[in-house]
């Protein structure tokens, strides 16, 4: 799973997710890119999941970028414990999510085969996604 290998603080409070995603809204190297329609975290095991699903689809025929990494630590705190405390161990990584971002893109595969790779990576995702391309035709 993705994770980073050292961080500053063990532990981040959850913040908010308000506002459209300005850094990462355009396609930098592939020529095909899944887009997010709305906020949302997106955790380790759905980003590999997701990736995945689409280098199976393609067969490994095109090259795929992943434009997001899950840095902020969600915690948890253990099953049948009293409330109080002190806040829980940090259980997993997730990503921050605004819309327009781009997650994922592809280049080296036809238009159809990049569509349905990433119709089966964003059934794996808990947000609604597009499809976008260099093209502006909209895909």
């Amino acid at each position: 799973m993705l994770m980073p290998k050292k961080v500053k603080y063990r532990k981040q409070q959850r913040g908010r997710m308000t506002g459209k995603a300005w850094r990462g809204s355009t396609l930098a190297f592939g020529d095909y890119g899944l887009k997010a329609m709305r906020c949302g975290w997106i955790t380790d095991r759905q980003i590999e999941a997701a990736r995945v699903a689409m280098t199976r689809f393609i067969k490994r025929g095109g090259k795929v970028w992943i434009r997001l990494f899950p840095d902020k630590p969600i915690t948890k705190k253990p099953a049948e414990t009293r409330m109080g405390k002190g806040k829980g161990a940090p259980d997993q990584w997730v990503c921050v999510i605004r819309p327009g971002k781009i997650l994922f893109e592809m280049e080296g595969v036809p238009k159809a085969t990049a569509v349905e790779a990433f119709r089966l990576a964003a059934g794996k995702l808990p947000m609604p996604t597009k499809v976008v391309s260099r093209d502006f035709a909209g895909v």
